[in-house]
This record gives C-alpha cells, sequence and structure tokens, in this order.
C-alpha cells in the first residue's frame, strides 16, 4: 500500500480500489495495535454521518476482498463481536521518496484525496429558500440547479455537479471540509426569496481553502427579469474566480431556457422527484411535470431531454418493458431535444442516453452524448452517460476513464450508483472479476436494489470463484424481475455491440443461477 500515491498493489499489478475503500485499509493498518470501534471508523471514513451496519458491513467485505480476505476466513481483517475490528496480518513499513507508507501512531480521521484540478473549481450549495413558505422550496432549489448549468458551460472552470453538492442540504459544514472533500476552491452559497411578482437573489462567494469571503451581492428584480437575475450571478461568480474568461464566452452561456415562466415553474417543479431515481411514484410525477411544461412551451428542449430520461429511469428499474409505444414516445421525445438543443448539453445528453436504454439506437445516441461532452465538459450525467455507452460499444478501457471523470465531477450523491455499476461492469468486461464484484459491491451500497449493480454483482461473483455472493445477489435480483431468465436476457439488457461480451455476461448470470 502506497499512501502517498494512494495506490495498492498485489505483486507487479495495481489493484483497483475506491478511494472510501483505501481510507478504510488505511485506517485499521494504522491503528493495528488496537480494536478499532464501529464509531472510530464511521469518525475516521464518513466524517460522524450516519451510517447502517449493512452499509459498514459491505464497505469492510469490499475492503477484504481487495486484499485477498473474505468475512469467512478473516485473516487480514478480523471482526470481534460487540468490540470492532482490528488488522491482524503481518505489516512491514518501508520509507518512500515522499514519507512513510505507513505510521502507526497516525490515528487522526483520514479526509478523501481529491487533489484540486488545474483550472478554477467551484461547488454551488442548495440556497436558502427565505419565501416562508415550504411549497416554493422547487423554486429556490430551481434556481441553483440553473446557476450550475450556466455556470458548467465555461470550459475555463470545473463545476462539481448538482447531486453532489445538494448533499449538503439542511446540514451546517464548514466550507473548508466541502472544499476537501469535494476538491473545490470556492464554495457560492446564497439564498432565494420569492414573492408574488418579484424575486430577490444574494449570494456570497468564499475560499474554501482559507474561509475568506471573497465576493456578496444582492439581485432583485421581476418574475419576468429571472433569466437575467441568473445570468447576473453567474458573470459575477466568473468574474471574481476566472476574470480572463472572454467576454464571448460569457455570451454564449446566457441562454433562455424558455420564454413562458409558468413553463419554467413546471420544469424546476419536475427536478425535484425527478433526482428520486428509485422511486417510480416520484418519476412518474417529474414526467407528469416535464409533459405540462412541454404543452405550455412545445419549444422547451431541456423539458423534453428530462421526459425522456424518465423512460430511461422507468426501464433500468424493470417498471416499463419497452413496448412499441413506450418506444416511440421516447424517439419523439428525443428527437425534439435534439431539434430544438442544438447546443443544450442536457437535452443532448439525456435524449442521447434514452435513444440507447430504450430505443436501443447505440450509434445515434452515443453520437448525440459526445456532441453534449463538447458543449459542456462538466456535466458530470454525460460523461456517465458516455461511460455506459463505451460498454455498450465494447470499449470498458475508455469506459473506465469517463466514469472516472464523472465521480470527479460529482464524488457524492445519487449518480454515483450508476458510475460504480458502470465501472463494475467494465472491468467485468476486460475479464477483471474480483475487481467487477469491489465496484458493485459499492454500486449495491448506494442503492441495494438497482438491477444492473445486482446482475453484475451476481455475474462478476459467479466468474470470480465466489458462489455464496454470487448466490445472493442473483436471489435479490429474481425477488425485484421474477421473469428474468437466460433467454430473454438479450431483451432486458442494453444493446451490446460485441457478442462475446452478451455471452460473457449470461455466463456469469448462469453459473450465479439464473434459470434458462
Amino acid at each position: 500500500m502506497d499512501t502517498d500515491r494512494r495506490e495498492l498493489h498485489r505483486g507487479p499489478d495495481v489493484v483497483s480500489a475506491a478511494p472510501q475503500v483505501f481510507d478504510l485499509l488505511a485506517y485499521l493498518i494504522r491503528n493495528r495495535e488496537r480494536v478499532v470501534s464501529k464509531d472510530d471508523l464511521i469518525n475516521a471514513i464518513w466524517n460522524g454521518r450516519i451510517v447502517s451496519d449493512a452499509a459498514l458491513t459491505t464497505r469492510l467485505n469490499v475492503a477484504r476482498s481487495v486484499i485477498g480476505d473474505s468475512g469467512e476466513e478473516q485473516r487480514l481483517i478480523k471482526t470481534l463481536p460487540r468490540k470492532g475490528f482490528r488488522f491482524v496480518g503481518p505489516v512491514r513499513e518501508a520509507q518512500g521518496a515522499a514519507g512513510a507508507a505507513v505510521t502507526d501512531n497516525a490515528v487522526e480521521p483520514l479526509k478523501p484525496a481529491l487533489t484540486l484540478p488545474d483550472k478554477p473549481s467551484i461547488a454551488v450549495l442548495p440556497f436558502h429558500n427565505l419565501s416562508g413558505d415550504p411549497e416554493q422550496e422547487y423554486f429556490a432549489e430551481g434556481m441553483v440547479d440553473d446557476i450550475i448549468t450556466a455556470l458548467s458551460r465555461f470550459k475555463a472552470l470545473f463545476i462539481i455537479a448538482r447531486n453532489s453538492s445538494f448533499t449538503y442540504k439542511g446540514r451546517a459544514v464548514d466550507v473548508k471540509q466541502i472544499g476537501r472533500e469535494l476538491g473545490v476552491r470556492y464554495v457560492l452559497e446564497g439564498s432565494v426569496r420569492k414573492a408574488p411578482n418579484r424575486v430577490r437573489i444574494t449570494g456570497q462567494l468564499v475560499d474554501a481553502a482559507t474561509g475568506a469571503h471573497l465576493w456578496a451581492d444582492r439581485f432583485d428584480g421581476g418574475l419576468d427579469d429571472i433569466f437575467d437575475l441568473q445570468d447576473k450571478v453567474t458573470e459575477s461568480v466568473v468574474g471574481a474566480i476566472a476574470p480572463a474568461v472572454e467576454k464571448a464566452e460569457i455570451e454564449r452561456a446566457k441562454r433562455k431556457p424558455t420564454e413562458s415562466l409558468d413553463a419554467y415553474a413546471l420544469y424546476l417543479r419536475g427536478l425535484a422527484p425527478f433526482y428520486q431515481f428509485g422511486n417510480r411514484q416520484a418519476n412518474d410525477e417529474a414526467l407528469r411535470l416535464f409533459n405540462s411544461a412541454i404543452e405550455l412551451d412545445p419549444d422547451f428542449a431541456s423539458a423534453y431531454g428530462r421526459a425522456a430520461f424518465c423512460y430511461v429511469n422507468a426501464k433500468i428499474n424493470g417498471w416499463i418493458s419497452g413496448t412499441a409505444n413506450e418506444i416511440a414516445e421516447v424517439k419523439r421525445l428525443a428527437q425534439r431535444a435534439v431539434e430544438l438543443g442544438k447546443d443544450d448539453a442536457i437535452a443532448l445528453a439525456a435524449g442521447g442516453h434514452a435513444l440507447v436504454i430504450v430505443a436501443r439506437d447505440l450509434e445515434v445516441g452515443a453520437a448525440l452524448i459526445d456532441r453534449a461532452l463538447v458543449l459542456n465538459s462538466n456535466l458530470a450525467e454525460a460523461w456517465n452517460f458516455g461511460g455506459w455507452v463505451k460498454n455498450f460499444l465494447g470499449e470498458p478501457e475508455t469506459a473506465i476513464e469517463r466514469f472516472a471523470r464523472a465521480v470527479r465531477l460529482s464524488p457524492l450523491g445519487r449518480w454515483v450508483a450508476g458510475m460504480r455499476g458502470g465501472t463494475a461492469h467494465a472491468h467485468f468486461f476486460l475479464g477483471r472479476y474480483a475487481e467487477a464484484a469491489s465496484w458493485a459491491a459499492m454500486a449495491l451500497q448506494d442503492d441495494p436494489d438497482v438491477q444492473f449493480g445486482l446482475r453484475v454483482a451476481a455475474a462478476s461473483n459467479a466468474m470470480a470463484g465466489r458462489p455464496e455472493q454470487a448466490h445472493k445477489a442473483m436471489a435479490r435480483l429474481r425477488q425485484l424481475s421474477p421473469t428474468l431468465r437466460i433467454s430473454n436476457l438479450k431483451d432486458v439488457l442494453p444493446p451490446y455491440r460485441r457478442a462475446e461480451d452478451l455471452s460473457r455476461y449470461a455466463e456469469g448470470l448462469r453459473r450465479a443461477g439464473l434459470p434458462e
């Protein structure tokens, strides 16, 4: 274990280990002379956040897996019932050029090692709703969503995705800690107050390294000025942290998504349920709201893209089967998103992904996602979709790179399960079954019932010679999808260009116990 480079080696090979797993191993090794309690681990690795026993057990099992141990053997990491855990394997310390590989006395919590990007980096925290009306919460969240989107269009900046910054909603967290956890230099905080016909947006920009306030301002206007107010906030932030950004780039980033404020309000309302990916009722509500926005403004590109993605969410969760009518509707939504949003990365990425997953149009969908990445290199969801597409195209090494970029842009939040699940699939298709099982376990920790995670967990554990773990994942998968069989697997899975990938997947699931 090289703690300076954060690499784990087995002989000449580098073993893939997620950052949290690496931190868990390092903490146990550094404190191997004592029994480490559950509370010690939670404080050190999860910064005191509430963690279930099942989640902790899963992480420990992943840590054991990457070093060749298991919960049954406990050769290296021992569980002492009602007491805690201890690393019991032999350890030899070596002093490297950058410092000691292992230090016994370091008992301070380890911090995620996210290095600062080589350009100005910022996270926009959820703005406070000062309207006095909880129903206006959607409006405050929507303002932040659009400010993040506007900032992400600047190629000179590095912007953390909405799903990661929103994990701090309702929490009193020091900006220095946020800067460390998200790997950013700047944090934007603010508030929104919405009266019947007026809006006030306040913002303050903080240097996360020092805690110093760099800029603060207030923007007032009528509801019909809302997009101008957002532009002013964006320009002020860009001017404060990246003054060299050209005026032409600022002008390109200005774009009214719709002329209809009523359609915009429906779109903002739809975003809150949209991000509850595993909730069928929320997904249906989001689709209804996006369709209502489209009815009011038939030229609203982003609404078409988000509506199309609601069908993706339904497909991957098994809520729809992909009938001819569903495919036709997805094609209609995606095509309209593309026609209307030639410079809208969200519309292109969401529409393209829908074409791949539901309509099974791999080539066209992949091209649209690539175009979205050219338009907005800060869009984490596009990197995530692009990673999955590379898996389907038979390019798993490139997929891993794309998922890594997605995780860096959105290290927390609901997208992470998909990124980890996609990484698991990439390792599976490369024949790295133990690594695939490790990434699958992490994806299931984030979302224990996500079916693509259960499928790859079952297949990779079976191919890695771990029948117990494979059968456990398969049992849960069959509870969620009782009609799944080897014979209908091709219809359930996304389109794979290489027949050998589908055959390998089928063989892994067959060994895990999926009936013919």
